[in-house]
């Protein structure tokens, strides 16, 4: 693949792009405020916008070894919320480094709390676009897991378009992949799933599917109105295929 693939890309242009989300306000109650202004600068990464305060500038590539100060596996969670995800696993393994991207500001701010109260130092968080961040700023090849927990599932008809898992997106991620990179997603919605295993399935460079559930993913409030509501979580892991292995059955195919 190239290094900056046009993101979602098809008869529509790239500022018409249709998003996973929705523009909510940003604003801070008073506790969560002080934590900002005390904590944030340590967590967050700065990226210059290349128009809403979402975006990513399309020239701007991070580098996830200056970003940490040291060479260590990385993995990055795309809606990571409130963080309970995050901040748990980064609590377990000091020697991994975490990136959290989440465009809500409240969701980023509560990261920042529990990461700050715990004096976790390897996860960094960017309130950014998820596309931007796999389309071109993140550098092919540098990611060991990527997490996809519980993206919303846009339930009317009229508005699965919006769904964040697609053959798009499945380009991207197989874009920063390392070879042998997991990709890891779990939905608690039926239908979202059966989309999300078609998509995988269909996906050129990747391999997996349906897994048991993923041990380092703590229950979070979301999966527990879920299981109150009666719908089960379902889990999937896919693999990234090696470059060299496509490239030696088809030249002309994509990195």
């Amino acid at each position: 693949m190239p290094d900056s693939p046009e993101p979602f890309s098809g008869s529509r242009p790239p500022g018409a792009r249709i998003v996973s989300f929705v523009q909510r306000s940003g604003r801070l109650g008073p506790r969560l405020q002080r934590v900002w202004d005390a904590h944030a600068a340590d967590y967050l990464v700065e990226v210059p916008r290349g128009g809403p305060a979402t975006s990513i500038a399309s020239g701007y590539r991070l580098d996830p070894h200056a970003l940490f100060g040291r060479d260590a596996p990385l993995v990055v969670e795309i809606g990571s919320g409130r963080g309970e995800t995050i901040a748990a696993a980064a609590a377990e393994r000091p020697d991994v480094d975490h990136l959290a991207c989440e465009v809500y500001r409240p969701g980023v701010a509560r990261t920042v709390a529990r990461l700050s109260q715990a004096g976790t130092t390897n996860v960094r968080i960017l309130q950014a676009d998820a596309v931007h961040l796999l389309a071109s700023a993140l550098p092919e090849a540098s990611v060991d897991e990527l997490w996809v927990f519980f993206p919303d599932p846009w339930h009317k008809a009229r508005h699965h378009k919006r769904r964040l898992v697609s053959p798009d997106l499945a380009r991207l991620v197989a874009r920063v992949l390392r070879d042998g990179g997991v990709w890891r997603l779990a939905t608690d919605w039926p239908d979202y799933a059966d989309q999300i295993a078609h998509v995988l399935h269909e996906a050129p460079d990747l391999d997996g599917g349906e897994v048991d559930r993923f041990s380092r993913r703590p229950l979070t409030r979301f999966e527990s109105k879920a299981r109150d509501e009666g719908r089960a979580t379902t889990d999937f892991a896919v693999t990234r295929r090696p470059r060299a292995a496509r490239l030696s059955t088809d030249p002309l195919a994509p990195r």
